[in-house]
């Protein structure tokens, strides 16, 4: 069984060319399945799994306290291997094909309002090296709406602060080309001049656009880390994340009225439906312009 796994994870690396984080994904729900088939349900082939095994395996899952959100994370792993292992030969059937995918309740992406955007935005003070890299990552975020995956990824040429645009390498590989406004070029264009400089070594001649006290490419943990920081000098209250000034970024366009097509592409997401959520979050707002401003509301 372990091969079979091995093969599907190069498959979804090279073929898929998937992300490295969706690919951990799926092997850790992968892994978990296959020593359920082995070591409860007693299988030694994957071609001995039938539709029953998985029912079985998910209502383990149930048993175990997990949400209608990892049932269905697991469903999409299990139902995309075996379709895989049909393909290739590996098996004569695929018992996954009548598997219902469990129900998950979409909830609301949590945004900043415009003035925690300001307060967040103004935490990095700028008087050193660290304070410029900060300002420049959150300004670019917030101007961008791209994932912090994506901004660590950037190196020096992708961003042409001139022309007013950035390029980045999505999910599947995928470039995407979005503008940025004046404060992110302003706050990049010092960090380039007055900042990175400082934080590059002999050791290390990183090509990296954000860089760490060792000059080598900042980490997801290390942005992270940031964050954390800057959210509890800046006094916001609200949860948050790295992917916060990613949906912020997204419901405040749609809000002042931006195409939900152009939000889509800026983002990158494949499906239109996954951008339509911010939708739901900008409803309570235009209720409240429409009582405030309506003469008969």
């Amino acid at each position: 069984m372990e091969e079979h796994l091995k093969s599907f994870m190069q498959y979804l690396a090279i073929d898929k060319e998937m992300a490295d984080n969706t690919i951990q994904s799926y092997e850790r729900d992968l892994k978990s399945y296959l020593h359920y088939l082995k070591n409860v349900e007693l299988l030694n082939s994957l071609n001995e799994v039938q539709r029953v095994h998985i029912i079985h395996f998910f209502n383990f899952l149930k048993e175990q306290g997990k949400s209608a959100k990892t049932l269905a994370r697991h469903a999409a792993s299990i139902r995309a291997f075996h379709q895989y292992l049909l393909r290739e030969k590996a098996v004569g059937h695929d018992p996954s094909v009548q598997i219902e995918t469990p129900r998950t309740e979409r909830s609301l992406p949590k945004i900043l309002s415009l003035q925690e955007v300001e307060k967040l935005l103004n935490a990095p003070k700028a008087n050193d090296h660290y304070g410029l890299r900060d300002k420049a990552m959150l300004e670019l975020l917030y101007a961008t709406g791209i994932r912090v995956s994506e901004l660590i990824e950037l190196d020096l040429e992708h961003v042409h602060v001139t022309m007013g645009f950035v390029r980045c390498f999505g999910k599947g590989n995928r470039e995407r080309i979005i503008p940025i406004g004046n404060a992110a070029a302003e706050a990049i264009n010092l960090y380039l001049n007055e900042g990175r400089t400082r934080f590059q070594t002999s050791k290390h001649q990183d090509n990296a656009l954000f860089l760490n006290h060792q000059g080598r490419r900042l980490t997801r943990q290390g942005f992270w880390k940031i964050l954390k920081k800057l959210s509890l000098e800046s006094g916001i209250n609200n949860e948050l994340t790295p992917h916060t000034l990613r949906h912020s970024f997204a419901a405040h366009l749609i809000e002042n009225g931006a195409d939900l097509r152009a939000v889509q592409e800026m983002l990158g997401h494949a499906d239109i439906s996954t951008t339509e959520i911010y939708t739901q979050v900008t409803k309570p707002k235009l209720k409240e312009v429409y009582t405030k401003f309506h003469p008969r509301a």
